[in-house]
């Protein structure tokens, strides 16, 4: 490879979604030359030491290929003063930058690096602006130095931010002494770049700390697919096939003894199923044995509030079916009760009896739901603040711990409450589940609420269908669908789709079905529907009321393909409009976005969604307001957190969970074959508050109904209720 050095004259162009640079570079010998390469995003006036090759452009002569870059220090005044003014150190414009070289000279960085007080001689400048220079230059520093580390393993500039926000200046250190920590340590690095790192840096292909890494990143996304626990047996192979190379071949003996390692350092748990052992992580399996304990010992529970008067619900407006009664009934006696049913079968009427009945006998009652979209319709229904269960449970920072957050509301401080009403159960992980049975004090009751029939969580578990199935947790069912209720024809045929039936898809005012099977002809339909259709026909905003559902991410009818088109059609490019390029999406002011993870500092959490009010193209800046029980709530992202952000115009059914619209719009197509369940379906359909449209095949309307297979978790909980009754 060649070498050149020298000093940024100007960046030519730069594409922030390639790294793609290029620049012209002064040379020590005054010699004006183009450079090439993927590059972090450098600034007039800092000096480079560049490995590459020269090539021949047609168009645009010699230039400079970069194939490995590092950043070096000016080495004239001129270049010192112009890397001082380019903007990059805090409280440095042009006229500070000459007076700096002014007075110091050559020396200037120097001088701002190792006693920062000298700055203090130069005139305009004070010990406060000092200080913010030389941390503004440390800290750039610091994060070219990691960035040309990183990049040297393939990581992309954008990762390599968050890494550095993640570790500072012990970047290199941290990474060096284990790649694999930032799968587990840094949002968005996977266990795919780590790997990539540690086996770049030297490490065996079957080495113990890659299996034993390997294990972590497997059993954690089988988490996220919804498990919590892999069969040993299918564990090891997974990982055997993952790891192996033709020249590294790792062996399911190995792979064995790293689980045992894990579990004897108790990170890991074994456990016999009957069948085959189950492994863990050590957090969901204690979880799972606390929650089934803790059931069974509510439901074990007699707390009487005494007689219930239904001729006093009748006079407060409450007239009760055969089950509601019964729930009324049960709810008065037990510790614990768990009322499931479908779209119109009184669910919220029933809770609202229940909240008389607690009120008029001098119980402290609270209310909760997994997210502030569901705990918000909670409280418009009774009248009563409902929170998120983070909310009611306190999740706040820990004192002393300068990142850590912690539930405040834990068994040693647990809620004070009589009875506590948690609404959309169907919606709660085990983790979540976990830590809410915590904090439930002696002595109160514990109503769950929920449709089992719905699809289950996004995190660990199927937490309300276990209770129910084990048989051993007092439920109620309610079947009943009410008189306003009936005349919906939304509420009806959720229910005929839930009992394996074809939906009625004609007479209706509020269910359509449009046939169509080519997926262009469906799309443009869906554009038109959203665009001008629909808003006409039921006066609605195209943006707020209206949600495109869908079963899948890709494929021209998947979640990403829709919101590309519908953000254009519905939120079209204006000049008035600053958008912000982020990966391969654009975000615009005005766009509806939703956060796809939890993220508990700002207190927005996976699935809630808002619209753009705020962009700030220079420095990556976005603020969203997303609904809440207390009304609207601005939140603040800046450039490394835009990950957790997607545009929602369309999202998947599973992420709709615990969401109302007043317009679902679905394509229900054969190429979705895949997906096409019975659970999806109704959870899709019961979304709607005023109206659904279905656009598809009747084939794949039928192929969805028709299959009730219930896709399975490994979960251990209902056998836990059901072995301990």
């Amino acid at each position: 490879m060649q070498s050149l050095e020298g000093t940024i004259e100007r960046i030519t162009y730069y594409n922030d979604e390639t790294l793609f640079m290029v620049a012209r570079l002064r040379t020590d010998d005054e010699q004006l030359v183009t450079v090439i390469g993927n590059m972090p995003r450098f600034s007039v006036g800092e000096r480079l030491a560049l490995q590459g090759e020269w090539v021949q452009h047609k168009d645009f002569g010699l230039q400079f290929k970069a194939a490995r870059y590092e950043l070096d220090a000016p080495h004239n005044e001129k270049g010192i003063r112009n890397f001082l003014a380019s903007g990059l150190i805090r409280g440095v414009g042009p006229s500070t930058a000459e007076k700096i070289v002014a007075h110091f000279g050559l020396d200037a960085l120097k001088v701002i690096a190792a006693t920062p007080g000298r700055l203090c001689e130069v005139d305009g400048i004070g010990e406060k602006k000092a200080k913010m220079i030389a941390e503004s230059l440390k800290e750039r520093q610091e994060v070219m130095k990691v960035m040309t580390f990183l990049q040297s393993y393939g990581v992309g500039i954008g990762y390599a931010a968050r890494i550095y926000r993640r570790y500072g200046e012990d970047t290199i250190a941290r990474v060096s002494e284990n790649p694999y920590r930032l799968a587990e340590e840094v949002f968005g690095v996977g266990f795919k770049t780590a790997d990539k790192i540690a086996l770049e840096m030297g490490l065996p292909a079957n080495s113990p700390q890659r299996i034993r890494a390997a294990l972590v990143y497997y059993l954690n996304e089988a988490q996220e697919q919804g498990h919590v626990f892999q069969p040993k047996t299918d564990l090891v192979k997974k990982i055997c096939e993952a790891l192996s190379t033709a020249e590294a071949p790792v062996a399911a003996e190995q792979v064995l003894q790293q689980i045992k390692h894990l579990a004897q350092s108790r990170q890991l748990v074994l456990e016999n199923t009957g069948e085959e052992e189950a492994v863990f992580t050590a957090p969901l399996y204690h979880a799972e044995c606390y929650v089934a304990g803790r059931l069974l010992s509510l439901a074990e529970s007699r707390l009487a509030v005494g007689t219930v008067d239904f001729a006093r619900l009748q006079a407060g407006g409450f007239s009760l079916a055969e089950a509601q009664r019964q729930a009324v009934m049960q709810a008065a006696e037990a510790g614990l009760l768990v009322i499931t049913g479908g779209p119109g079968t009184g669910k919220t009427t029933t809770i609202r009896a229940l909240l008389t009945l607690f009120q008029l006998n001098g119980l402290e009652v609270l209310l909760a739901a997994p997210t502030g979209r569901a705990a918000k319709r909670m409280t418009e229904a009774t009248g009563m603040e409902a929170k998120t269960i983070h909310r009611l449970l306190e999740y706040a920072p820990v004192p002393g711990e300068a990142s850590g957050f912690a539930f405040q509301r834990t068994e040693a401080r647990p809620l004070e409450a009589h009875a506590v009403i948690i609404d959309e159960v169907s919606m709660v992980d085990l983790p979540l589940f976990y830590h809410l049975l915590q904090a439930v004090p002696a002595g109160c009751k514990l109503i769950l609420v929920g449709d089992m029939d719905q699809l289950p969580s996004v995190g660990p578990g199927n937490v309300l269908r276990d209770i129910i199935t084990s048989g051993a947790v007092p439920v109620v069912r309610l079947q009943h669908i009410f008189r306003q209720s009936a005349h919906s024809m939304i509420v009806s045929n959720a229910h005929a789709v839930n009992n394996g039936r074809m939906p009625k898809l004609q007479g209706s005012e509020d269910f359509f079905f449009l046939q169509e099977s080519e997926p262009e002809k469906i799309l443009q339909l869906i554009l038109d529907l959203c665009r001008r259709r629909l808003p006409r026909f039921k006066n609605k905003d195209p943006i707020d009321d209206i949600q495109v559902l869908t079963p899948m991410r890709r494929t021209i009818l998947g979640v990403d393909n829709l919101n590309l088109h519908l953000q254009n059609t519905l939120n079209p490019k204006a000049p008035h409009k600053t958008e912000l390029r982020h990966g391969s999406v654009t975000f615009r002011l005005g766009d509806k976005v939703m956060q796809v993870r939890n993220n508990y500092q700002k207190e927005v959490f996976n699935g809630d969604v808002g619209r753009i009010t705020y962009i700030n193209s220079d420095d990556g800046e976005m603020f969203v307001v997303f609904p809440d029980v207390g009304g609207p709530r601005e939140v603040v992202y800046d450039q490394t957190e835009l990950d957790e952000l997607v545009l929602a115009y369309a999202t998947s059914v599973h992420k709709s969970q615990g969401s109302e619209y007043p317009v679902v719009v679905m394509p229900v197509v054969t190429q979705h074959f895949v997906m096409l369940q019975k659970n999806l379906l109704y959870t899709a359909i019961t979304r709607a508050k005023e109206l659904v449209v279905l656009i598809g095949t009747k084939k794949a309307l039928a192929i969805a109904v028709h299959n009730n297979k219930v896709e399975a978790r490994y979960t251990r909980l209902a056998a836990r209720l059901a072995n301990c009754r």
